[in-house]
């Protein structure tokens, strides 16, 4: 039997790991390892987070997120806590939750319905675009395949006051990506693979757009080109989305299967 504490009264009752609890701490577990193994870790800080179906239809929406004070490469699917959409904690952890941390992601998961994963993180070259006063180039095969799919946040500070939400909601609008000025790179989607396919095309984009502008003048891509790219590419496909994921965990799975615990 596992205890739930009521987000405002604090009493417990009765609340079972269901099979879709377990098949979500699986997956996101997983997601969080192969971020570390791609490099995408800033020590302990920095969440994904994943919309879990409650026990009862007309249970609140919990989500599962990191335990705040481990690495990437330590998360396990116990280890995830569970929390509500205020990122109060609904069962007993020995880890605490980084709820300030949760600001930006709670205003996505509370206002996109389709928005049951949403990840965020400070890649170099990531934080490099933020700063660049025109944002993401469209000029490489990664950027062109995001061209009208990614939005911008400004700067306030570091993200903890809840009246900011109202503006990154305001701003994300629907679209799928979002560079927060000065800051970082965020993403959702209805899956974990899904969001995870649109920051991966994200951050490569963010990589070349560095590299290329340090080699010479960039050729640009014609704008006619731009519709194609972004109805072709892999983003835009499930089936690519959930393949790639797959094919990631499974090189997991050989690495490193501790993530399952």
């Amino acid at each position: 039997m596992t205890i739930y504490f009521d987000s405002a009264a604090r009493k417990p009752r009765d609340f079972p790991v269901s099979d879709a609890e377990r098949a979500a701490r699986l997956r996101l577990a997983a997601c969080y390892r192969i971020f570390h193994h791609l490099g995408w870790t800033e020590m302990i800080f920095n969440h994904i987070t994943l919309r879990v179906p409650g026990p009862r239809s007309d249970d609140p929406a919990l989500f599962l997120i990191n335990p705040f004070g481990l690495h990437y490469s330590e998360i396990t699917a116990s280890s995830l806590v569970l929390i509500d959409i205020e990122g109060n904690p609904v069962r007993e952890s020995k880890w605490p939750v980084n709820r300030a941390g949760f600001v930006i992601h709670s205003a996505i998961h509370g206002n996109i319905e389709q928005a049951h994963c949403v990840m965020h993180t400070h890649t170099t070259t990531g934080i490099a675009v933020a700063c660049l006063e025109e944002g993401l180039s469209p000029d490489n095969f990664y950027g062109a395949m995001l061209v009208g799919r990614v939005a911008y946040h400004e700067f306030e500070g570091v993200t903890v006051e809840t009246g900011e939400k109202e503006r990154l909601v305001r701003d994300i609008g629907d679209k799928p990506a979002m560079i927060l000025r000065n800051h970082g790179l965020l993403a959702w989607g209805s899956s974990v693979p899904e969001a995870f396919l649109v920051l991966w095309t994200l951050q490569r984009a963010c990589d070349v757009q560095i590299t290329a502008s340090r080699a010479g003048k960039v050729h640009r891509i014609r704008p006619e080109v731009f519709e194609q790219t972004v109805r072709e590419g892999g983003p835009a496909e499930k089936r690519t989305c959930d393949d790639t994921f797959a094919a990631l965990q499974r090189k997991l799975d050989a690495l490193d299967p501790s993530y399952r615990n």
